[in-house]
């Protein structure tokens, strides 16, 4: 009986420069043939928050990405996309520069070396306001630890975010039933912002993810936000997210949104990745 096929990984954590803190990736080399079922599986195997595939690209772009939490294959996410570029770069599959990528939120620049890689998010979009009492309800807040209004908004995927006080965002004990049951898009954002960085901390249930370490995609998503709410102003401005300290996975995401007539228009997140292990991985239904 032939031997059951396998496919190479590798396993890096993304926004941070020390191994074993920022978010763990699994990125599966050469599995352009796989079905989706098979990289679902795949995905639910590692149980990371996401599990990445590179694929053979589509026309304009130098690589193709497919992304997969536990339950859900994901259009966009921050933390995959780069460190998959990382991972591309360090192997020799993907040369330093601005390169693109092609995922299902489109066809993203990326700037590429080996020390960082940035990653431009998704077209930038502002859905509207969100009811704070079930939000906060939800993660056993009150109403004086508001910081502003509920928006929804996103770059490639939504999130809802939750701006409050700083000391509010170590106290927060989410009601995963209660989150599932809120429209929330990819998940919730609960943000504390002090002028020129934020605090986060992503809950995101419904995809199978009940907090995440670090999560690129409601970091720049978080751009169109502060925008939106004045708190940042027209032009170029660079911001640090700190996210993953709660759950011993200190992360740092260093972000930029540009902003024209008071409106998001372009976003990026980028940080550093450390390769952590490698190996192969055994085929679903080889």
């Amino acid at each position: 009986m032939p031997a059951p096929r396998t496919l190479p990984y590798e396993v890096v954590d993304v926004f941070t420069g020390d191994a074993f803190a920022g978010n763990p990736l699994a990125v599966v080399l050469d599995g352009d043939d796989l079905p989706t079922a098979a990289m679902q599986l795949l995905a639910r195997e590692f149980g990371f928050s996401e599990t990445a595939f590179p694929v053979a690209p589509p026309a304009g772009a130098d690589y193709g990405l497919r992304i997969f939490t536990p339950e859900v294959e994901l259009p966009f996410a921050g933390h995959p996309s780069v460190g998959s570029a990382a991972v591309l770069h360090g192997l020799g599959r993907l040369p330093a520069g601005r390169r693109v990528q092609a995922c299902g939120a489109g066809l993203l620049d990326v700037d590429v070396s080996a020390a960082r890689v940035t990653v431009a998010g998704g077209p930038p979009a502002l859905r509207g306001q969100a009811d704070p009492a079930p939000l906060l309800a939800a993660v056993g807040l009150r109403a004086d630890d508001l910081a502003g209004t509920p928006v929804r908004a996103g770059c490639g995927i939504d999130f809802t975010y939750l701006l409050v006080r700083e000391e509010a965002v170590g106290r927060i004990a989410p009601d995963t039933a209660a989150l599932r049951a809120l429209d929330l898009g990819t998940g919730l954002s609960v943000t504390a912002w002090d002028g020129a960085r934020a605090h986060s901390r992503v809950l995101v249930p419904e995809v199978g993810v009940a907090e995440d370490p670090a999560t690129g995609s409601a970091a720049v998503g978080l751009g169109v936000v502060l925008a939106a709410a004045g708190l940042v102003g027209d032009g170029t401005t660079a911001y640090e997210v700190a996210q993953g300290d709660e759950v011993g996975r200190p992360s740092r995401m260093a972000c930029t949104v540009v902003v024209e007539g008071g409106r998001a228009v372009a976003t990026t997140v980028g940080g550093s990745s450390v390769r952590v292990m490698s190996g192969r991985v055994r085929v679903p239904g080889a």
